[in-house]
């Protein structure tokens, strides 16, 4: 099959989806599912992939993840690269089985640009193509939060009940209108849970001792969906190894600011710390690095304990 016969036959199945009936608004099923099962008050488990092959994006989007990480930090930023892999998750077969447009797995775009960087345009890109969230690096100081934040927002209507921070995100979303399938898509194009309806998730992560030194700011701010420790460039920020007493009590600090802001935390986890780490407390955890195709073998037994620890095995 030729790329445009490919890109076709995908655009074709997104707009099947787009056509599915809408449901009352009384019994509007969320989108995000990875939102839907934090509000259970379950941890979700993902994983990060820089491979945008269309077979990976068909093998995680029916995996037993919640959420995966597209990896566009340490891999090459390429919208349509992004646009296509997104659009490769979507499975008309299970969206009837539902009868709904969610996707059992949620995609979240990791975008280059730092906390201090300008990142507007990358993360407008992102959401234009149909990504449910944006992972931001390097996230240092509340005023870069809320910049994150307000990238991924559309300017409030008057008379919106949550008017701060002002959106900037401008409108052009004709790709994740087919992707999520949904007739009201700019309504529902807000970062949760400043937004108790919103269906995208804001990601920051601490990657440096200014990020953990201004935490608590940073995890009480409206709109930050999740807080996510990158431990590998806090303990080259930090200069010391990631057993060390100064590494350890930063990521304690980072998760108990989180836990008083009721804002879920991750970090990377394995088959070895998991466990250990969801007993701790952390309930936005990547549990590997995604391979060639779909979750590897160490990464599927690291995903079943997860699962199997938090109660989740049998959902």
């Amino acid at each position: 099959m030729t790329v445009p016969t490919a890109l076709r036959s995908i655009a074709l199945s997104a707009l099947a989806l787009a056509l599915l009936p809408a449901a009352p608004a009384s019994a509007q099923t969320r989108l995000n599912r990875t939102i839907e099962t934090l509000e259970s008050g379950a941890p979700v488990f993902g994983l990060a992939t820089g491979n945008f092959d269309l077979t990976n994006a068909r093998a995680l989007a029916t995996s037993d993840l919640d959420f995966i990480i597209i990896d566009m930090e340490h891999s090459p930023f390429d919208i349509e690269r992004l646009r296509t892999f997104l659009l490769g998750m979507v499975d008309v077969r299970r969206a009837v089985e539902k009868g709904s447009t969610q996707m059992d797995v949620t995609p979240i775009a990791r975008i280059p640009a730092n906390g201090r960087e300008n990142l507007q345009w990358m993360v407008k890109q992102a959401l234009d193509v149909g990504a449910y969230g944006v992972m931001f690096p390097f996230v240092e100081t509340p005023e870069q939060a809320l910049n994150a934040i307000a990238a991924m927002r559309y300017p409030q209507r008057r008379g919106d009940e949550q008017p701060e921070p002002r959106g900037l995100r401008g409108s052009s979303p004709g790709n994740a209108v087919w992707v999520w399938g949904a007739r009201d898509y700019s309504a529902r194009a807000d970062v949760w849970p400043l937004d108790p309806q919103g269906e995208l998730l804001a990601v920051l992560q601490i990657e440096t001792p200014l990020g953990v030194e201004n935490i608590e700011q940073i995890a009480a701010l409206p709109g930050v969906g999740a807080i996510f420790i990158g431990p590998a460039d806090l303990s080259l920020n930090y200069g010391v190894p990631g057993n060390h007493p100064d590494m350890v009590a930063a990521i304690e600090r980072v998760l108990a600011a989180c836990q008083a802001n009721d804002v879920p935390c991750g970090l990377t986890t394995g088959a070895g710390s998991v466990e250990g780490r969801l007993a701790e407390g952390f309930d936005f955890v990547t549990i590997s690095w995604g391979g060639d195709a779909g979750i590897s073998g160490g990464a599927a037994a690291a995903l079943e304990i997860a699962r199997e620890a938090a109660g989740r095995d049998g959902n």
